[in-house]
């Protein structure tokens, strides 16, 4: 530090020595300086007074240096007389200010009291002189202070950011730090809305007006969007009485309800771009400095940066569970695969070793952890069973999925899977898989068959047909088949009872229905062959079921294969195909006579065989089968009359011919009225309640006069 004294200029500066320190003093008269062409006096080195030199820690010049006259004595060098008394201690008292980082107005005392002391000007000019230069080193000590903080502050604020865990805490850091060095009441971030246009609050720190919290500014709108639409930074040193910023009621209101008077805003800006705006503001009129506005434009980048850095972790952590799930479903595929794989070799297998439908359905209930069975399509569930197939899927049904076993519009049946109510998609998969490999293996022995079928048609020809034939080739070639010719057959026509769009149309439901007759005479060890527009089947009759109930049998059986209705007559029993072949071409005529009674009578997709029919299945049936009849009829009043006694017939008999008069019947009898009631009474137990509807009384009376006129008969 410099100061002039009595035309000399003297210079002040610190030095360590010896762990203390020393004030260096430079003193020059206005002559000695540089270019005068004098000798300049000047101390060279300063150095401590021993001990024989001073005694009170004054400074001295050392050996072999120039002295001023006099420096040894009280007051030399000063001409005031203070000594270190005096002006150097005021001087020294400058050092001790900013030592102690005094407030600038500490800094006026020593002027002050130099003037009260009635000091000389050029004093006082030094002082002044002094006290502005040491004013200088604390603003500046004050200006690296601040750069300091807010070179920590900016620092600690990148660590946030290289450690980016959640982007809401670092910009919340971000304008709390902004505000506290700044030294604003409030600062707050607003982010771009790119959908909507506008850009909205995103985080404030020292707000207390919600509305303010959620104000939304549109582009160049107020500071901010104007800020956001310029992208440069704004300041005003009070916001509402500044005609730069397009106000608004919206904005202004959230503003007020702040009271916010200073504002800067500076823009977040990614590249050229800006993504949102940086703001501090306080509640009074200020000027912000540009070393505030570059501050808080340090503190905008950072945000931008965060910003940005969160987007791409936000980019990367998408990306990271896109690929994990891309990795979840290659694992599950892989799987899906591998199971497929599987299910497709363990079904070959089956295939080339001649494996059947039962042994496909325990395959698959062995894979699928599940009870599977075949069943036929009149055991399955309807409604499944039809959805499945018009879709190709399975489908569930309760706790069971049915997946239909089709082929060519023709159903087999279905792949029943049981105790499995959830099934995932590649379960269901190989549940259909195994149907359809089951339809395939129905196709492929249906056509291995298909020779059989047509052996098994010439067979029934032949037997309907070539009367000449040998009967042990007969015997022989329905024994090749698995048929008994000495069993009881019956012989049933068949025929579609639908109309056809089309002579194609018809010709493929005559196929179908060729098909499934085949199959079912095959699976029942019986005979079939396409015959007059229809099928004819030749089927065995066990015990106790009759011929109209087998009748009834195939045609629901048929109706439901071809999906449509067939109408069936049959015959009554046959035995001894191969001794008496006139016998099955003789079922073969009744059953037609059935067939077509049947369509007469309106009762198409029915089966029937002629004792169906009552009186008129003797007109139907190739034999007569009159004891039949009567026993059908009336063999439960005439089998009562033997075990008891009683004369039941005859009194049907007469109640008949009296015109079904009580009171005339006992007059014929000559009983009682009431035992006439009683005897009738007994008769409709037996015969059941309408044995009097004019249908069944005619089939009666007809009876009761075969049993009259053949009494063989009614022994029988």
């Amino acid at each position: 530090m410099r100061a002039r004294r009595g035309g000399r200029e003297l210079s002040t500066g610190l030095a360590g020595c010896g762990g203390r320190r020393v004030i260096l003093v430079s003193m020059e008269r206005d002559g000695d300086r540089p270019g005068t062409g004098k000798p300049a006096h000047r101390s060279r080195e300063a150095r401590p007074a021993d001990s024989a030199g001073s005694s009170d820690g004054r400074w001295s010049a050392g050996p072999g240096q120039d002295r001023e006259p006099g420096a040894d004595g009280p007051g030399a060098g000063d001409p005031g007389g203070q000594g270190r008394h005096g002006g150097w201690a005021d001087l020294t008292e400058f050092l001790e200010l900013l030592a102690r980082d005094a407030p600038a107005d500490a800094y006026e005392r020593p002027v002050l009291r130099a003037r009260a002391a009635g000091q000389d000007a050029e004093r006082a000019a030094a002082l002044e002189r002094a006290k502005l230069l040491a004013l200088r080193v604390r603003a500046e000590l004050e200006g690296r202070r601040r750069r300091e903080a807010e070179l920590s502050a900016l620092f600690e604020t990148a660590h946030d950011l290289a450690g980016l865990r959640d982007l809401d805490v670092v910009l919340q850091a971000i304008v709390q730090r902004a505000r506290s060095l700044l030294g604003t009441d409030v600062a707050y971030l607003t982010l771009n809305d790119p959908e909507r246009g506008d850009t909205y609050m995103r985080v404030t720190e020292g707000s207390v007006a919600a509305r303010f919290q959620q104000l939304r500014l549109g582009m160049g709108e107020g500071l901010g969007g104007l800020v956001a639409q310029t992208a440069r930074p704004y300041v005003t040193e009070d916001y509402f009485d500044d005609p730069r910023f397009q106000h608004t009621r919206t904005i202004d209101t959230g503003v007020a309800d702040e009271g916010l008077i200073a504002i800067l805003g500076v823009p977040l800006k990614l590249g050229t771009q800006v993504i949102g705006v940086l703001f501090a503001a306080d509640r009074r009129a200020r000027v912000f400095e540009r070393e505030q506005i570059a501050l808080l434009g340090s503190f905008a980048a950072l945000a931008a940066a965060a910003i940005d850095t969160a987007h791409l972790l936000s980019e990367t952590t998408q990306a990271l569970g896109g690929l994990e799930r891309a990795n979840e479903i290659i694992r599950d595929r892989s799987s899906v695969i591998e199971r497929a794989s599987e299910v497709h070799d363990r079904l070959t297998e089956l295939v080339l070793h001649g494996g059947g439908v039962h042994d496909v359905a325990a395959a698959v209930a062995e894979v699928l952890d599940g009870t599977v069975e075949f069943t036929e399509v009149s055991a399955a569930p309807a409604g499944a069973l039809t959805a499945s197939a018009q879709d190709g899927h399975a489908v569930r049904h309760g706790s069971d999925w049915t997946a239909a076993v089709a082929a060519g519009g023709e159903l087999f049946g279905a792949l029943v899977l049981r105790g499995r109510p959830r099934l995932d998609p590649v379960d269901q998969r190989t549940l259909e898989r195994a149907a359809m490999v089951t339809s395939l293996l129905l196709l492929a022995r249906r056509s291995a068959s298909d020779a059989e079928q047509r052996v098994r048609g010439e067979l029934l020809d032949d037997l309907l047909d070539a009367r000449d034939r040998d009967p042990r080739l007969l015997r022989e070639r329905a024994a090749r088949l698995g048929a008994d010719p000495d069993a009881a057959h019956v012989v049933l026509a068949a025929r579609l009872g639908g109309e056809h769009a089309d002579a194609e149309a018809e010709d493929d439901a005559r196929r179908r229905l060729w098909s499934a007759a085949s199959h079912l005479a095959a699976t029942r060890h019986g005979l079939a062959s396409a015959r007059d527009g229809g099928t004819v089947l030749l089927l065995p009759l066990a015990a106790p079921a009759t011929a109209a109930e087998l009748a009834g049998r195939v045609a629901r059986r048929l109706g439901t294969a071809v999906h449509e209705a067939v109408t069936v007559g049959a015959s009554g029993p046959v035995a001894g195909l191969a001794a008496g072949t006139d016998a099955v071409a003789a079922a073969y005529e009744e059953s037609r006579r059935c067939l077509d009674a049947l369509r007469l009578l309106g009762r198409a997709g029915q089966g029937a065989a002629a004792e169906d029919f009552g009186f008129l299945g003797l007109l139907l049936a190739d034999r007569r089968d009159t004891a039949g009849f009567v026993h059908r009829s009336i063999g439960a009043v005439v089998d009562y009359d033997r075990r008891r006694g009683t004369d039941l017939v005859r009194t049907l008999d007469a109640y008949f011919a009296c015109g079904m008069s009580p009171a005339r019947t006992k007059d014929e009898l000559h009983v009682h009225v009431n035992t006439v009631a009683q005897r009738l009474e007994r008769v409709g137990r037996l015969l059941g309640a309408d044995w009097q509807s004019p249908a069944r009384a005619l089939e009666i009376q007809l009876a009761l006069r075969l049993h009259r006129l053949s009494p063989a008969l009614g022994d029988a």
